[in-house]
Formats: structure tokens, C-alpha cells, sequence
């Protein structure tokens, strides 16, 4: 019997779905200690965190952990595989576009006041990391943001690790980002997609059935605070170190990975009309949601699950 259970964590909801409502506790107890672990290491807003104590000591090496290294390494791999576009260099074009503390504490802001930053499209080319001796240099004047991949990887790092002690199948959802491990229920997993992933589960919306690997959403529609030039919110594009002007408000991708997924579906947020066409060429399956409302899709994504 399928069992979930869900809490606040990284800043946003964490949920653990199990085959067997039997090991739900114990899945919930390791999908809170790997989600502890990943805010120790690569949290941009505790002070006393692995990534914080780096970015402080930018242009010099620092000794880092495990976690830290895997994350930054994915977090690199995803700059490379997008030609910067997914970065994680954009940590002060989010300070100074009002990102500067949990979006919690950025909700309660009644305004504020952006400021310009340069962009960062090859910032990401001078990190140094040194995977076998553990070391990380942030280049002088940067800060690291890994909120494009680290969600990301935690999410399929926890799925198979809690698929793996308590067998079953394993769904983890970390703010809409999900990652499937070990044997599906029969007919698969039920995902609904929303711009929110906080919406009731009734809610409008297509839900589409996956069986292996990642699904995520990327949005430009909930994570929004006001300043002085309006609206912001938190996709910022490296091209211009600001809040993105997309012609996408909402793109979700299925692929091998939760990781693999939210770069892709970030990379599509942040390109043009031609987004669904590069998805299609790559064998990714994808769902665009247009500024105006229109949907388009890419590669075998399922549109009849729109009139479901």
C-alpha cells in the first residue's frame, strides 16, 4: 500500500512516497537526514555551511567534503553541458536582484532596490575543484549558487538511497523536483504537473505516469518578490545577471535523472521559441507553458494527458 509523508525543508516541501506504508517512517527518517546533509554543505544562506565558508574565502582554496564536491562537480558539468547557461556563478545576480536570504524572509520584504551585477556566462570556466584532494577554489569576486542542481541531486541521491534500505519503490518530491528509485507501483508513478508545486493536488493541471529517473518543473510564477523595477523573480539569466525575460512562464522535463531533467528544463526556461525543437534533438520529453497560456510539447510527452 502507497504511503507519503511530507515537511519543510531546504526552503521548501519535501516528500517521501513508499510502496510499502510499512517503511514510510523509516523513509521519512533517512530522507530528513539527507536533506540535513545537503543544507550543511551547500546552503548559500547559512553562514555556517561547507558552500558559505567557501564563497567567504573566494580566491582561495578551502578544504571541502564529499557532499560539497559531488555537488559542485554536477553543478559544473551542468554549466559545460549548457555552455553556461545553467551556472552556478549567479549567486550575487541573485543577492542584488533581492534573493539574499531564504525566500521566506524575501517574501516579507515590502520592496527592493536591484542592483546591477555583470553577467556570468563564463564565470563557472574558473572555479577550481579538486576532486581528489578535496579542495575548492571560488573565484575571486563570485559566489556560488547551487540551487540550479544541488535540489536536484539531493532529491536522486534520496530516492535511492531510501529505495535501496527499505526496498520498494522510492518517490522523493523537493519542491516539485522528482526523482523515482527502485520498483514502481503497478502502473507506474502518478505525477500532476502545476507551476506551484504546493497546489492542491485536485487542482487543474495534466498528470502523466512515470516509471524510472526524474521529472522537474522550473517556473517563473511563484518564486516572485517586488522591487524597484517591478516584479522579480528567481530564474536569473547569466547572459544578462538579471531575473530572465523568458517567453516561457513554466517548462517541465522528464529524463534519466532529477538532475538531468532540471537542467534541461532551466536551459529551456532560458532559451527562445526553439527550446522544443533543441528538446526534441536531444531525446528529452518536455511541456512548455507560454507567457500567454498556450502549451507546447517536446519529444514523446504525453498531450492527450492534458484533456486528462
Amino acid at each position: 500500500m502507497i504511503a507519503s509523508a511530507s515537511f519543510r525543508s531546504l526552503g521548501t516541501t519535501a516528500t517521501v512516497v513508499v510502496t510499502d506504508a510499512r517503511a514510510l517512517e523509516e523513509a521519512r527518517r533517512i530522507l530528513a537526514g539527507e536533506l540535513d546533509r545537503f543544507d550543511e554543505a551547500c546552503s548559500r544562506f547559512r553562514t555556517d555551511s561547507e558552500l558559505s565558508r567557501a564563497n567567504a574565502n573566494a580566491g582561495h582554496t578551502v578544504e571541502i567534503g564529499p557532499l560539497l564536491a559531488r555537488a559542485t562537480e554536477v553543478a559544473i558539468a551542468a554549466a559545460r553541458a549548457t555552455r553556461g547557461l545553467v551556472t552556478p556563478t549567479v549567486g550575487p545576480a541573485l543577492a542584488a536582484a533581492g534573493y539574499d536570504r531564504t525566500f521566506e524572509l524575501v517574501r516579507q520584504r515590502r520592496t527592493w532596490t536591484v542592483r546591477a551585477t555583470a553577467p556570468s556566462t563564463d564565470a563557472w570556466q574558473e572555479i577550481r575543484l579538486d576532486l581528489a584532494q578535496g579542495t575548492l577554489r571560488v573565484p575571486r569576486g563570485a559566489e556560488l549558487d547551487l540551487g540550479a542542481t544541488a535540489k536536484a541531486l539531493a532529491a536522486d541521491c534520496a530516492s535511492a538511497t531510501i529505495a535501496g534500505r527499505v526496498g520498494g519503490g522510492a518517490l522523493v518530491s523537493l519542491g516539485g523536483d522528482i526523482a523515482v528509485a527502485g520498483d514502481p507501483p503497478r502502473g507506474g508513478w502518478v505525477v500532476r504537473i502545476a507551476d506551484d508545486h504546493e497546489a492542491p493536488l485536485d487542482s487543474a493541471g495534466p498528470s502523466v505516469v512515470i516509471g524510472t529517473g526524474g521529472l522537474a518543473t522550473s517556473s517563473t510564477t511563484v518564486r516572485r518578490w517586488t522591487t524597484d523595477h517591478g516584479e522579480a523573480h528567481h530564474i536569473v539569466d547569466p547572459r544578462t545577471g538579471r531575473p530572465a525575460a523568458t517567453r516561457w512562464r513554466t517548462v517541465s522535463v522528464y529524463a534519466a535523472s532529477c538532475v538531468d531533467a532540471n537542467v534541461a528544463a532551466l536551459a529551456a526556461l532560458l532559451s527562445g521559441s526553439d527550446a522544443p525543437a533543441r528538446l526534441d534533438e536531444r531525446g528529452l520529453h518536455g511541456r512548455f507553458v507560454g507567457d500567454d497560456g498556450t502549451v507546447s510539447y517536446a519529444g514523446g510527452w504525453p498531450a492527450g494527458a492534458e484533456a486528462a
